[in-house]
């Protein structure tokens, strides 16, 4: 028997497990709760949970797991159509604002990581194992190799900024108890990126680091908050240069013309950084892009550059990623959109359903000019099912736009557009459709009521 005034039970579904019992929340409405005080009786009500971005790789055949390699994630075709075109939109931008993509190795010495520190304070999140006497590790992160770069010959004054990119693989040695889906991993990808400077260029090039993640957060239809950390009471490096670097970054934040916050001493040991937090579309907090300084590693690596007097100088290293982990901006993507994908980033952007099996062979026409054209497309020759049925389960299944053809649209080499969202199009032809279609894909559209 109940003996508290009032409770509170979250919703799940119909009934939720709770010490081994079902509640049936259909049974609890025809409860009646006393009014005590202030407190009004408890109304139950069913409120929609809260996407799931496992439940949507599961529903829309997008990723999955397996326990032979627990924390890597398998992408099916779909989702690896979404991973990939993220991957293409940041190389597109990477040409555009003078990044150098490069590939760099999985496998280091440890070596590698006792020079750059990683060994002493991260070894227990690395894969490390032996190879004829000697210890080598899998790379958790892309910094150490960039500075061999680097290094790999004389550098100029005139070569900076040198802005190297990498979507290298990382494994990080996660314990199995916190893999969270796409969010915690042990395998996976970031749009990582180092740039190498001198200490007069560091303002300009934070003021393009913040113009390319406004870029591609808006792109997404994220907002995003700022926020500057600065020196720490155990750090490293020159006061006078923290100062003068901190300075920078603030002037850049200024500049940007977005609010942000002061942080006083959350900076890391090796630099001041700016601290990005995004907004997704159930407003919920994430960190996802960065941007720090690093005044270490260019001292362990003894990195220099020939400055314009002739004299050896250290640069300064900009560490810079905007999507983060591939597969957790993929989670907080499919959470954000709650699995309808934006026309550019759908897997599923059209299918077409012909009304008879008289018209397959134009479906397949239809199918095949939108496939050459670089659509993800599809066709829905099944039998038994009513045309209504059809259209419902395509909208289900989040295609962007079901294209129906008949008599009609065969004799006029047209189709009839609606939207998963049951927006009627109408009739239109198959070059006006294509048009339409690479407006959408080609300027980022979110909003595809704008067809």
């Amino acid at each position: 028997m109940l003996k508290s005034n009032y409770f509170v039970i979250p919703f799940l579904n119909n009934s939720i497990w709770r010490y081994g019992l079902p509640i049936n929340f259909r049974k609890l409405s025809h409860i009646r709760f006393k009014h005590v005080g202030n407190r009004k009786p408890l109304q139950i009500q069913d409120e929609p949970l809260k996407p799931d971005h496992r439940k949507i790789g599961r529903d829309q055949e997008l990723y999955f797991f397996n326990e032979m390699s627990p924390g890597s994630c398998f992408f099916h075709s779909y989702g690896a159509h979404i991973y990939n075109t993220l991957v293409n939109f940041i190389k597109k931008q990477y040409r555009v604002r003078g990044f150098d993509e490069v590939i760099t190795p999985n496998v280091y010495n440890v070596k590698l990581w006792k020079t750059s520190g990683h060994w002493s304070h991260y070894a227990e999140n690395m894969f490390a194992f032996d190879i004829e006497k000697d210890k080598y590790a899998l790379k958790p992160m892309n910094c150490p190799g960039h500075c061999l770069i680097f290094d790999n010959r004389i550098r100029s004054w005139r070569e900076l900024p040198l802005r190297l990119a990498d979507f290298g693989v990382l494994h990080r040695n996660e314990l199995s108890g916190v893999l969270t889906g796409l969010t915690r991993v042990r395998r996976f990808q970031q749009d990582d990126a180092h740039i190498f400077c001198t200490p007069g260029q560091l303002k300009e090039e934070i003021n393009d680091c913040l113009d390319f993640i406004k870029y591609v957060y808006s792109t997404f239809g994220f907002t995003f908050d700022l926020c500057l950390s600065t020196r720490p009471e155990k750090y490293m490096g020159d006061v006078d240069l923290w100062d003068s670097a901190e300075k920078a970054l603030e002037e850049s934040l200024n500049a940007f013309g977005y609010p942000w916050k002061l942080n006083p001493g959350d900076g890391a040991f090796y630099g001041p950084k700016i601290d990005i937090t995004i907004k997704d579309a159930l407003r919920r907090d994430h960190q996802c892009a960065t941007i720090q300084l690093d005044f270490q590693l260019p001292l362990r690596f003894d990195l220099s550059y020939v400055s314009d007097t002739g004299e050896k100088k250290q640069p300064v290293m900009i560490h810079r990623a905007i999507l983060g982990s591939v597969e957790r901006c993929i989670a907080v993507l499919a959470e954000s959109y709650a699995g309808k994908w934006p026309f550019w980033l759908s897997p599923r952007q059209a299918i077409v359903i012909p009304v008879k099996p008289t018209y397959d062979q134009f479906a397949e026409q239809v199918k095949q000019k939108l496939f050459k054209a670089g659509f993800m497309v599809e066709i829905d020759k099944s039998l038994g099912s009513t045309l209504s049925k059809k259209i419902r389960t395509s909208q289900l299944a989040q295609f962007n736009f079901i294209l129906v053809v008949g008599e009609k649209e065969q004799l006029n080499n047209t189709v009839n557009v609606r939207s998963r969202n049951n927006i009627v199009h109408g009739e239109h032809s198959v070059e006006s459709l294509l048009d339409r279609f690479s407006r959408l894909r080609d300027n980022f559209v979110i909003n595809e009521n704008e067809f």
